[in-house]
């Protein structure tokens, strides 16, 4: 893969097998991860299970809380409790394939709004998923502090 950020080393592999598709099981192969698939179009209050946009946002919010922590300690912010959110948008491309656009919100009503842009900025930067998404999927972040 030309141009393709590669680790220098590797501190951890997650493997997950996954039969069915979107409608199948996914299993971790350490076995803590045990999940029924569900398709998006047949989600409901009844639907068991989740989806892969869902395992994704939960993958990105808890990569980008935790890049934050990092983030602001590198930049000398105090950013008190924080929480993210992301948001996995799933639709069709003008070419007929299928695209994913992420909204992450950040919050974090302690700490002043400035210094909040600053460790969203540099946390944005740390991150393996944006880093990974970065020119290939739109991700928009809005950062809620201290106004």
């Amino acid at each position: 893969m030309s141009g393709a950020t590669v680790p220098v080393e590797v501190i951890y592999t997650a493997s997950v097998r996954v039969s069915g598709g979107r409608g199948g099981r996914a299993e971790s192969l350490t076995g803590t991860l045990q999940v029924d698939l569900t398709r998006p179009a047949q989600r409901g209050p009844q639907a068991p299970g989740t989806d892969p946009e869902e395992l994704f946002a939960a993958g990105y919010a808890a990569c980008f809380d935790s890049a934050l922590a990092v983030a602001a300690r590198l930049e000398g912010v105090r950013t008190g409790p924080t929480s993210v959110t992301a948001s996995v948008s799933l639709g069709p491309t003008d070419d007929g394939r299928y695209a994913i656009a992420v909204t992450l919100v950040v919050s974090a009503p302690d700490c002043p709004q400035d210094q909040l842009d600053l460790a969203v900025a540099a946390a944005d930067r740390l991150c393996p998923y944006s880093n990974a998404l970065r020119g290939n999927t739109t991700v928009t972040i809005q950062a809620d502090g201290r106004r």
